[in-house]
């Protein structure tokens, strides 16, 4: 297991309400950089998920509050009895390389305290989701016009 860079610190909150306001608008705005921007996917990222009862929110963020890596974890009980799912796994380009985005995703799995987990991988990520116990467990579709596969662990 890699370690976060030393002036990068893990957080957790179970839950809209254990979010500082102002660490949430610095990671809807990454996802906003990166997937409506840099991904040119024109979407509704704010999509009322992060505010749902069980939702865990953990981000990586440097001793200055910027947000280097983050994922929301969603309870989908309504979907299959039990079923999580991983998304929003964003990395700012200025801390990619440095093995953070895969500290958050280990938290994250770990999150899921052995519960399946569901993930819609960006299709040419799927090797690097794979090192996680990611297995395919779909076809490959269209999402924003980018290819994604779907893949769980259990």
């Amino acid at each position: 297991m890699n370690a976060l860079p030393a002036d990068i610190t893990l957080r957790r909150a179970d839950g809209f309400d254990q979010i500082p306001s102002r660490t949430f608008y610095r990671i809807a705005q990454l996802r906003q950089e990166i997937f409506v921007v840099e991904q040119d996917c024109v979407y509704a990222d704010l999509d009322g998920r992060d505010l749902e009862p069980g939702t865990i929110q953990l981000w990586a963020e440097s001793a200055n509050g910027e947000i280097a890596s983050s994922v929301r974890i969603l309870n989908e009980d309504s979907r299959e009895p039990g079923l999580r799912s991983i998304g929003r796994v964003v990395t700012a380009p200025a801390w990619r390389g440095q093995g953070i985005a895969a500290e958050v995703l280990r938290a994250a799995i770990g999150a899921c305290e052995g519960h399946p987990i569901l993930i819609h991988a960006q299709a040419h990520l799927s090797d690097w989701y794979g090192r996680f116990g990611f297995a395919p467990c779909g076809a490959e579709f269209l999402e924003d016009g980018i290819p994604h596969l779907p893949m769980r662990i259990g």
